[in-house]
C-alpha cells in the first residue's frame, strides 16, 4: 500500500470525517473573535471552516446546493473558493458556448461607431425575368 492509499483509507473513516467536521464548526464559531482583529482574517477563517464542513458532510452539501440555487452568484464564489471540479467543468462549458456564439474577431462591430453599418446601404434588387436575362449577358462597352 502506498502512502497516498494509506492516507485515503484514513480519510475515508467516519472518525476522521467527524474530526474534520468538528474542526470546521470550531473555525466558524471562532470567526467573530478573529473578525474583531484588524484585517480581513475573519473571512479566511470562515471560508476554511466552511470548506472543511462541506468536504466532510453530506447534510451540509445538500444545504449548499439549495443555497446555490437560491443565490447563484454567491454559489459561484463558493465553488471558486472550494476549487470544485464540477464548477470548473461548468465554467469550461460556459466559455465554450460563449466562444461558439461570438462572431469572429474581424467581424465584431466597433463600439465607438455611432451608426454601425452606415454607408453600406443596399441597392434595390429586381427579381423579375428581365433582371435574370441582364445578369446572364455580359456588359457591353
Amino acid at each position: 500500500m502506498t502512502l497516498r492509499q494509506r492516507f485515503q483509507a484514513i480519510r475515508d473513516t467516519r472518525l476522521f470525517q467527524g474530526v474534520v467536521f468538528a474542526t470546521g464548526v470550531l473555525l466558524i464559531l471562532v470567526t467573530p473573535l478573529v473578525s474583531a482583529l484588524p484585517g480581513p482574517g475573519g473571512i479566511f477563517v470562515f471560508a476554511a471552516g466552511l470548506t472543511l464542513i462541506l468536504r466532510s458532510s453530506l447534510w451540509a452539501k445538500k444545504h449548499y446546493v439549495r443555497f446555490k440555487r437560491w443565490q447563484p452568484r454567491a454559489g459561484g464564489w463558493a465553488d471558486w473558493g472550494l476549487r470544485r471540479a464540477s464548477a470548473k467543468r461548468r465554467e469550461a462549458i460556459r466559455k465554450e458556448r460563449e466562444r461558439a456564439e461570438s462572431p469572429p474577431p474581424g467581424e465584431a462591430p466597433r463600439i465607438d461607431d455611432p451608426l454601425p453599418g452606415a454607408g453600406m446601404e443596399l441597392s434595390p434588387v429586381d427579381h423579375g425575368p428581365a433582371a435574370s436575362a441582364r445578369a446572364s449577358t455580359p456588359p457591353q462597352h
